[in-house]
């Protein structure tokens, strides 16, 4: 066991979160045992919401016991079925099918009461992260089908969510922080609205402030720097403002949906300017297609509560994007986020994709799993995104599925409109710091790295195309595609390896990557005007 691992990885942590993690670990067994074992569901009656439509949940329930997650199709055996993974699991307790758009009634409650009446037995699904996205699930669904609920049942349904909030409210995940924090203030919100409940709305309204100021970037960006972790957060932040704005229960609401609504204003002024052309998410840190719900699908969703958002640059996220008539490039040049919480941050300091015409040309490799293997090691690593290593390092040290010991910091930045110098420091254990060069024009972007200062060492640098990019020829220093030409200067050798991208979960298409290596500096263009000649 590497001692400097946990060392490099517990010093980031915030206090509360030592402390909290050991306290959740000592109450939460005996919470959800006292209210779900020993003693019957506390009864409670719940108040349906008026709601504006929604975003409609993509389909996962096939019928005849059959569901699909994250790619990954199985028959239902009990909710505590790790067959598929963990996430899979979570999946399946999130009870997001609930809302799909082709189900029946008859389906939505025999789900409900086969998780009611196995609740028991399924730990996984108290856990509060569950809760809170269930919880939602089933105020909506409740909401929906109101007129068709018998009283019992109702009686029944609304016992058992109250108990769920219950725990919910007892065992907040301050000992994780980050999304799953926001995640439970946002459910505490929607439960107590949908009870009328003080102690869950002003937990809620608490934590929201809170949170909300610290997580969400003066530019707009949730500071886990996912994309789809983001897109994610946007929709539950507009779920709120739906649920406030249109079941006024508790004195003040106006002032906390003026709140909202300029958090969302910010939210989606950086998802406008991250985006691509087609509405899609460049997919930087964990991110992948098919989770969260579209760009565009946010965007009318918020026209429709009414929000409307204004144009901002992206700055304190350390994004940048850059546009031509020819081409887009999403660049990363800041730190991988939060100190404290950089579960979903990868090793790709000066990362970068770009899309030509339209058209994917060079790209992140995504992520396909959250399973703790080698894959995700992998996906996380520099050598996994089109960035340098050195001497086969990493520039943040990824481990654990989920942790991250040394990491880089950005020592210096520069830029103006077309050109942007950053530095930073994330080989530092191999003395060398890592200089790069973006300097781009309407057709011609040129990349140049150094290691600083001069010294032997290798680096290599990588560029993953996607896998409809065709290399028509090789030669010394010039890589021709059908996309555009690569042009290498000051490098040892240049090889094709072989790999494999994710754009959703569970699915890996092949592809190739270019390998560069050099010493001290070495710099590439690429022309994005050749695509007429090409």
């Amino acid at each position: 066991m590497d001692l400097r691992l946990y060392y490099y990885t517990l010093k980031h942590l915030k206090i509360r979160q030592i402390t909290h993690q050991i306290q959740h670990k000592i109450r939460q067994s005996s919470i959800r045992d006292k209210i779900f074992i020993k003693g019957s569901p506390i009864h409670k009656i719940g108040f349906t919401l008026k709601l504006m439509p929604y975003i409609e949940k993509s389909e996962s329930y096939l019928g005849n016991n059959n569901f699909t997650f994250l790619n990954l199709n199985a028959d239902f055996i009990e909710w505590e079925d790790k067959r598929q993974g963990a996430l899979w699991l979570y999946n399946l307790n999130y009870m997001d099918f609930l809302l799909q758009k082709k189900i029946t009634f008859e389906d939505v409650s025999h789900w409900i009461n086969l998780f009611i009446d196995t609740l028991p037995q399924n730990r996984s699904g108290m856990e509060p992260y569950p809760i809170s996205l269930r919880g939602i699930n089933w105020i909506k669904c409740i909401s929906q089908y109101q007129e068709l609920i018998p009283i019992k049942e109702q009686q029944k349904w609304d016992s058992s969510l109250y108990s769920q909030y219950l725990s919910l409210y007892r065992n907040l995940e301050f000992h994780l922080l980050g999304n799953h924090l926001l995640e439970n203030a946002y459910s505490l919100l929607w439960g107590g609205l949908y009870f009328r409940d003080d102690r869950f709305y002003e937990k809620a309204i608490w934590l929201l402030t809170k949170e909300l100021n610290e997580q969400i970037l003066p530019d707009g960006a949730h500071y886990e720097l996912s994309p789809m972790y983001h897109e994610i957060l946007l929709d539950r932040l507009l779920d709120c403002i739906n649920a406030l704005k249109y079941n006024y229960r508790f004195e003040g609401q106006e002032s906390v949906v003026a709140f909202l609504e300029e958090k969302a204003r910010l939210m989606l002024s950086w998802l406008n300017a991250i985006i691509y052309k087609d509405g899609t998410i460049p997919l930087l840190n964990d991110s992948a297609y098919g989770v969260a719900p579209s760009a565009r699908d946010l965007f009318a969703y918020a026209k429709r509560l009414g929000i409307l958002w204004s144009t901002h640059e992206l700055k304190e996220s350390g994004y940048r994007k850059f546009t031509s008539n020819l081409f887009e490039m999403v660049i990363d040049v800041g730190n991988i986020g939060p100190d404290y919480i950089p579960g979903h941050a990868h090793a790709d300091t000066f990362n970068y994709e770009l899309r030509i015409a339209g058209k994917h040309f060079i790209i992140d490799s995504g992520i396909s799993t959250y399973e703790k293997n080698v894959r995700r090691q992998y996906e996380r690593e520099t050598q996994a995104h089109n960035t340098v290593q050195v001497e086969g390092l990493s520039s943040s040290k990824v481990w654990g599925g989920f942790r991250v010991a040394q990491r880089a910091k950005i020592i210096s930045l520069k830029e103006d409109r077309n050109c942007i110098t950053a530095r930073h420091d994330g080989f530092k254990q191999s003395g060398i710091e890592n200089q790069r060069i973006f300097d781009l024009n309407d057709t011609t972007i040129m990349v140049c790295d150094s290691l600083q200062p001069i010294t032997e060492k290798k680096g290599v640098n990588t560029i993953i195309l996607h896998p409809d990019v065709k290399i028509r020829s090789i030669n010394q220093d010039t890589i021709e595609t059908n996309l555009a030409i690569l042009s290498f200067y000051g490098t040892d050798e240049i090889w094709i390896e072989d790999c494999e991208i994710a754009f959703e979960y569970n699915k890996l298409i092949p592809s190739k990557k270019i390998c560069i290596s050099f010493t001290n500096q070495m710099q590439y263009t690429i022309q994005t005007d050749k695509i007429q000649q090409l």
